[in-house]
């Protein structure tokens, strides 16, 4: 007989005490406390033991280094976050705003999935005649796809053991409930130990499997932290509702590199894959036009360009205002700083804005140099010429610092027809001798340099 009893458990972390806490003792954060219903069962759950097993100690050198087999998902972008395809036994954590495509990309892999592989696709928010009318808008119609719409943890795990499918997709956590557990679907106990038996379940048969997780109305995901520890990876969907494209961006993986984002299209017949994301960022971009410059920064190994807008105007209050869209707005105000102060351009009587266009958000600090041009362009008036780029991160002393892999932005904005690059004095020297040759490369030491470099165009 299981007896319950009442306990807080911290949102953020998942500290659970007898007694609230204003403050959460574990991650100090404050108001995170929240009362739940929690079971003790004086047995262990039949759902444990399904997916224990008793494992063996083995020495590192008896392990065969071919135990990290990668299933292709049949779409690139998606393949290059995780690191070159899905590991066997692998849990994967998907999350993103309502809305963003989470669920239509899963849908479009099982396509290509379910030519060789058996996908079950569990889910706890849609029935299946919905699922079937949204596979058939997204010409998703492989025979090896079964749906099962289903909430208990329990029948599920029983599911995957009796039908040994080869992937699993689980939509979404936040609706899956372990019936040992006495609280409600969707709280932080439910969401963790319902985790927890997807990540044995995952490790015991050896079968990969996808977890879509909600997110809080901060951005967060949903439920503890505790939650991106427990899985292998953890995906986020970037994007805004006014703009077609999604960004795909690994903030956790233990089979690979973080620093990677695939570029997805929305379209009427699902996410396609945006192969080269720079024409996508530079279309529609307007000529002989004031405050504006181009960027590169670098996700991963590939390097973006984006366009950086920027706007000074005089101010009709006492205090200037400022605004900062796709960039730190912080970033923005040392940047005005060190432009007033190490090169003579006032802004204190001046409102200043700063947009990426397409939505990009730009955290990388080589794009100091860019924003410092398209302010000053604006101020003054003075187009910048569509076929410059400028990167380079600025100091408080008004020197352009070097930046990372200046070689394959260079050799990046070349192959997009821009003729002449603006970068750190320092990163020259590293520069191979055919790119100096090619291309219009001219190294500033300071950001006085760097627009006497634009007026001796």
């Amino acid at each position: 007989m299981a007896k319950t009893k009442s306990v807080y458990v911290c949102s953020e972390c998942g500290f659970e005490s007898a007694k609230w806490y204003g403050k959460c003792p574990e991650c100090g954060e404050w108001n995170t406390m929240s009362e739940e219903l929690a079971s003790i069962s004086s047995g262990k759950g039949n759902v444990k033991k399904a997916v224990s097993s008793v494992q063996k100690v083995m020495r590192l050198n008896e392990i065969t280094g071919d135990v990290e087999k990668r299933i292709s998902t049949g779409i690139k972008e998606f393949d290059r976050v995780l690191g070159g395809g899905i590991v066997i036994g692998s849990l994967v954590l998907i999350s993103g705003d309502p809305g963003i495509g989470k669920s239509t990309i899963l849908l479009q892999i099982c396509e290509h999935l379910g030519k060789n592989k058996f996908v079950l696709y569990v889910s706890g928010e849609e029935s299946a005649n919905q699922i079937k009318l949204r596979a058939n808008r997204l010409g998703v119609f492989t025979e090896n796809l079964a749906i099962l719409p289903q909430t208990d943890v329990g029948t599920i795990v029983e599911t995957i053991r009796t039908e040994k499918p080869d992937i699993v997709i689980i939509d979404s956590i936040q609706t899956m409930i372990y019936d040992e557990c006495s609280s409600s679907a969707g709280s932080v106990t439910q969401v963790r130990e319902c985790t927890n038996i997807f990540m044995h379940t995952a490790k015991s048969f050896g079968i990969p499997i996808f977890v879509v997780g909600h997110v809080n109305k901060d951005g967060a995901i949903a439920g503890p932290k505790v939650l991106e520890h427990i899985v292998d990876t953890v995906l986020y969907f970037e994007g805004e509702r006014n703009y077609s494209y999604r960004i795909l961006r690994g903030v956790k993986n233990r089979f690979g590199s973080t620093n990677e984002i695939g570029v997805f299209q929305m379209q009427q017949n699902g996410l396609q894959e945006v192969e080269n994301p720079s024409l996508l960022m530079l279309s529609g971009r307007p000529k002989n036009t004031s405050g504006t410059c181009v960027a590169c920064v670098m996700e991963g190994s590939r390097p973006i360009l984006a366009e950086v807008q920027g706007l000074v105007t005089a101010t009709g209050f006492g205090t200037p205002r400022r605004m900062s869209t796709g960039f730190d707005y912080n970033r923005m105000a040392m940047i005005l700083a060190v432009l007033e102060k190490r090169a003579g351009y006032y802004f204190n009587n001046m409102d200043t804005y700063i947009n990426v266009v397409g939505g990009l958000r730009l955290d990388e600090p080589s794009a100091d140099l860019t924003v410092a041009m398209a302010l000053v362009s604006s101020l003054k008036d003075m187009a910048v010429n569509e076929k410059v780029i400028a990167f380079g991160e600025i100091g408080l002393a008004g020197e352009i610092r070097a930046v990372s892999h200046c070689e394959q932005r260079v050799s990046e904005a070349y192959r997009l027809g821009f003729e002449k690059c603006i970068i750190p004095f320092h990163n020259y020297k590293g520069l191979s001798k055919e790119l100096k040759v090619n291309a219009d490369i001219v190294p500033v030491r300071t950001i006085r340099d760097a627009f006497r470099a634009l007026t001796e165009e």
